[in-house]
């Protein structure tokens, strides 16, 4: 594991709990959500980047925000899940390759008894996507579309199979399914902002890894939630780590019993 003063571990600091010197891996060392699934859908982490001004991209690219230590996080969160899930306009703009591209860190999944590659989960009305991105030709792993209609589309290398909703995409529908059907336990949703929106709409969150960079952009780039809202969701800080001036946040759904 790596130390906090390793020369190629970014430096991490735990604001809360326990204030000190951290690393990401050890900050998610022992972190199961997947032994936490409901009986009608999977558990659902989201986790976003946003700027000061509460913005989610810049130039429609996510990736230019954060610091490296918020990259480690998202691939490290990557390795606890069954399942990551994105919306079109994210792999539009993202152009996704193997959601775990590392040997290492496919081999750290089977350690703790998940599949080597988790299911790669796209929401495309329809099926408007970037074929030629690698998570399409690389061959790796496996993708699941939910979309209106399934329709012609192209060969690809990767296992690719598609679920027809043509009554229209209903989020809960489309977690009821991978529950059922996939045996999704765990789903970590990386956006973008309509489909965090769908789900907190529905209010089917049950946690939030936030991290936000101490910088704004202004213009007209869409905030980290976009869509009409159905009402207030309740969350309960209950982590704070900081690098380089970035504040990964990690929030829990706050739900009465």
């Amino acid at each position: 594991m790596d130390g906090p003063g390793d020369s190629d571990a970014p430096a991490v600091n735990r604001l809360i709990p326990n204030p000190g010197p951290t690393t990401i891996e050890r900050e998610l060392e022992g972190y199961s959500p997947f032994e936490h699934p409901h009986e009608d859908r999977p558990w659902v982490a989201v986790n976003m980047v946003t700027t000061l001004d509460g913005r989610a991209a810049i130039d429609g690219r996510s990736r230019d925000l954060g610091t490296r230590a918020d990259t480690e996080h998202l691939l490290r969160l990557r390795t606890r899940f069954d399942g990551v899930m994105i919306g079109a306009g994210t792999m539009r703009a993202e152009r996704y390759g193997r959601i775990v591209g590392d040997p290492q860190d496919r081999a750290r999944r089977e350690r703790i008894g998940l599949p080597h590659d988790p299911l790669a989960v796209i929401v495309s009305g329809s099926l408007d996507l970037p074929w030629d991105a690698p998570l399409f030709t690389s061959g790796g792993g496996r993708v699941l579309i939910f979309t209106l209609d399934e329709g012609p589309r192209p060969e690809t290398a990767t296992s690719l199979r598609t679920v027809a909703m043509p009554g229209g995409i209903e989020i809960a529908a489309v977690l009821r399914h991978l529950r059922r059907e996939r045996g999704i336990r765990a789903l970590l949703c990386e956006g973008g902002p309509h489909l965090l929106g769908q789900l907190l709409d529905g209010d089917l969150v049950d946690e939030l890894f936030l991290t936000v960079t101490p910088i704004t952009t202004g213009g007209a780039a869409p905030r980290i939630v976009e869509g009409d809202g159905s009402g207030i969701r309740d969350f309960e800080l209950t982590g704070s780590l900081e690098s380089a001036g970035d504040l990964l946040l990690r929030y829990r759904r706050r739900r009465i019993p």
